[in-house]
């Protein structure tokens, strides 16, 4: 297995924008970076699911200041989008964060979270959890084709 410094810093950049208000797609360079096969798996999983919670913690963080921009034309989650990520987090509450991996509300819940005062602590697991759950899936995807 390589050590390419480059190949884990760009996953991680990817991964941490697409947490972001910024588009971006780190699937595809996951699984281009599987394809290639000289990295290793255990690493990539790690430095994407690293790399997409951090960034979500920027949306956790615009969340606890969510009074003071929330008016503001870059604010990445409309009004509605936002109380409806609200909605979701009181009625199943941190375990929603759960969801945090998906394209549409994902981002929405991670500034809700900080909105709602989630721990940081509680917020950074449950999400590692939900976005390591996603790059896994696309991980096993992309192996079992190649088994095909």
């Amino acid at each position: 297995m390589v050590f390419d410094l480059a190949a884990y810093a760009g996953l991680f950049s990817a991964a941490f924008i697409a947490a972001t208000l910024l588009p971006m797609q780190s699937e595809a360079i996951l699984v281009g970076l599987i394809l290639k096969g000289d990295y290793s798996l255990i690493a990539l999983l790690l430095t994407a699911s690293v790399g997409n919670t951090l960034g979500s913690t920027v949306n956790w963080l615009l969340g606890r200041g969510v009074e003071r921009i929330r008016h503001r034309r870059w604010f990445p989650v409309k009004p509605a989008q936002l109380e409806k990520a609200q909605g979701w987090y009181r009625r199943y509450g941190k375990w929603s964060l759960l969801l945090s991996w998906l394209p549409i509300g994902g981002d929405a819940l991670t500034v809700a979270a900080g909105v709602m005062r989630e721990p940081l602590p509680t917020f950074l697991i449950l999400v590692f959890i939900g976005k390591a759950a996603r790059y896994l899936v696309f991980a096993a995807i992309t192996l079992g084709l190649l088994q095909i």
